[in-house]
């Protein structure tokens, strides 16, 4: 039931008691459905009693905003607003809708300014349940044919279903949501007493009906006709999801060129949108008039620039975010951060996670240092933000460069171990042997302390499994526990070894093959991250250096008795530098997040954006703009 502790429970159940009636509408049917596909731990009922307790909240809290900003504003531009959108109503004419009190419009905007918060929360609601099916479907899609490969080799050995089901749930790691599943199967086959039953059951509830339902339900008739035919299905299974994983990511590829050209034109009309108005407000006084609002006074071009800095902000987290999400995961690993502190700072040149612990403080400190030092707060939150995201990126990077050596050299290594078990030599002795003739570079450390611990354990297979988890651990890349996990599930089932290591070779190929041609791929889009960010740049100094000035000389020409006048205060050279700063280093941070995510995560993206917004203060502070 609830997760937290007294207090969250004693909400939940106040949350139950209010709106758990509302679970049974047939409003909610659809919701149920995707529920059962979204693995969420907290009851249906208790979860749309939170939703809807959430959006009352909400819409409480959304018309008291609405009605104290109506207030707030001016009558004049509240009825501005009203006309305006009586005007555009096709039934509704001129000068027909009256002047109310302003209490009586702040009451009547605050309402419905709640209705719709609480209607979008509690629509919201649903659609989350929807995003989480649709990111299990993904994940799912994306490991099952690994896992699918992995029961293969475990197929032939002395494992019964439940075995290699529950070795395949074992490999979270490697296998995410497909593992999840698994589990999941297991523990329905454990309340029902029949393993059929938890086949059928997640098969029904999975989000993933074209390929993980169907696998399901043949993996139990297949394995019913025996071992040589299980084997031979998932062979054959393991080949068409293989090819539909490269037909999903030859569309995925297809979209992100899409967005990345999407991305290009959302942020350069911000950057031109704020020269036009900045060329405009000469001509146009009302762009530079002054309007009340809760904040205090605030024109028009000034409001519209600082939005479109937030703009700009919100495109590139979301662009980020979304070919995070598009991105095909392969190569990108998960750092944990050690418990320890000392690890922690032991750590911390090696372990990206470990980093972005370590670098906060020093990082903000500094900013406050160039804060007292004279800078402007925004500046001095820049440089901070530079200090942080560069040495962390740094790490990141590092660390990538080293984990792609051992990737490289992971390929020569299983290579070398197939032809000495080829050979019939024993698993340990094939170890020693390429750990003492084979030079495997950055690899060399740890098939040393993995041919160590193998002659060790040679007598059990349970230890010899466990120093390859030990080897795996170590290397600590996502291709080494796709690959070697492999052979620890698949020698603890008895399988023969030159099997297991023949197909462990074709995986490695593939799995390294892909990772290559992903990151040459990938590369494209760093490079319009980067092309765009530096085009912003030198068209914000182009027109600051050469249009600025001209348009400041105009605004404060004034020629009486001509009927031709303006205004003087339109352009104010030193305001509108900081205004370009604003907007330039927001696309900064947009342009690296995205190019850092397409590259290799979210690591990478601070590594690209601290960098951009690095070159674009140099650059501003070099032509004397801040």
């Amino acid at each position: 039931m609830p997760l937290g502790g007294e207090r969250d429970a004693l909400l939940d159940r106040l949350c139950y008691a209010l709106f758990s009636r509302h679970a049974d509408r047939r409003r909610h049917d659809a919701d149920r459905t995707q529920y059962r596909a979204t693995a969420i731990a907290v009851p249906f009922d208790l979860y749309v009693s939170r939703v809807y307790a959430l959006s009352w909240l909400v819409g409480a809290l959304c018309a008291a905003a609405g009605g104290w900003l109506t207030l707030a504003v001016s009558d004049r531009e509240v009825r501005t607003l009203v006309d305006f959108l009586a005007a555009g109503a096709p039934v509704v004419a001129p000068g027909v809708v009256p002047s109310l009190p302003p209490l009586v419009t702040a009451l009547g905007i605050g309402l419905a300014v709640g209705v719709a918060g609480k209607w979008a929360t509690r629509r919201l609601g649903g659609r989350y349940l929807r995003w989480v099916a649709a990111a299990r479907r993904t994940d799912i899609e994306r490991t099952l044919p690994g896992a699918v490969r992995y029961l293969r080799a475990l197929s032939t050995g002395s494992d019964d279903q439940r075995a290699m089901l529950r070795k395949v749930a074992a490999n979270r790691e490697a296998y995410g949501e497909t593992a999840v599943a698994a589990r999941t199967v297991l523990n329905k086959a454990a309340l029902t007493g029949s393993l059929d039953a938890g086949l059928r059951l997640v098969a029904r509830d999975t989000p993933s009906r074209d390929a993980l339902a169907p696998f399901l339900l043949k993996f139990r008739e297949h394995a019913d006709q025996g071992a040589a035919e299980l084997t031979s299905y998932l062979q054959m299974e393991a080949r068409m999801l293989g090819h539909r994983q490269t037909r999903d990511r030859d569309r995925a590829e297809g979209f992100l060129e899409l967005l990345a050209e999407l991305f290009i034109v959302l942020l350069v009309l911000p950057a031109l949108l704020v020269i036009v108005l900045t060329v405009m407000s000469v001509l146009t006084p009302g762009l530079n008039r002054p309007t009340p609002t809760p904040l205090g006074p605030v024109t028009p071009r000034t409001a519209i620039v600082y939005g479109s800095a937030v703009f700009v902000i919100v495109v590139g987290w979301c662009a980020a975010s979304l070919v995070g999400r598009l991105r095909p995961p392969n190569g990108v690993p998960s750092y944990r951060r050690p418990a320890e502190v000392l690890s922690v700072l032991a750590t911390a040149t090696t372990n990206p996670a470990s980093a972005a612990a370590v670098w906060a403080l020093p990082a903000l400190l500094f900013a406050l240092v160039v804060f007292v030092l004279g800078e402007h707060p925004l500046s001095a939150g820049l440089l901070g933000y530079v200090a942080y995201a560069v040495p962390v990126g740094a790490v990141a990077l590092r660390r990538a460069g080293v984990d792609d050596a051992k990737d490289r050299e992971i390929k020569d290594f299983v290579h070398a171990i197939s032809g000495h078990i080829a050979l019939g030599r024993p698993f340990a002795e094939a170890v020693a042997l390429v750990a003492r003739d084979v030079d495997l570079g950055a690899l060399d450390a740890d098939v040393a302390d993995l041919a160590f611990n193998a002659n060790l354990t040679t007598r059990s297979g349970d230890l010899r499994a466990q120093a390859l988890a030990r080897f795996v651990e170590q290397v600590g890349t996502p291709l080494a526990e796709q690959t070697m996990g492999l052979v620890t599930g698949a020698l603890d089932a008895g399988s023969d070894v030159e099997t297991v290591f023949d197909t462990l070779q074709t995986e490695v190929g593939r799995l390294y093959h892909e990772k290559k041609a992903l990151q040459s791929a990938m590369l494209v889009y760093v490079a319009v991250g980067w092309t765009v960010a530096l085009l912003i740049v030198g068209i914000m100094i182009a027109v600051n250096t050469y249009v600025l000035d001209s348009f400041a000389q105009l605004s404060a020409v004034s020629a009486p008795g001509t009927g031709f006048s303006l205004d003087p205060d339109a352009v104010k050279v030193e305001r509108e530098h900081f205004r370009f700063y604003v907007v330039t280093q927001a696309t900064m941070l947009a342009s690296g997040w995205f190019a850092g995510m397409a590259n290799r995560g979210w690591y990478d993206a601070l590594l690209h954006s601290g960098c951009l917004v690095l070159v674009a203060h140099v650059v501003f502070r070099g032509v004397g703009m801040v």
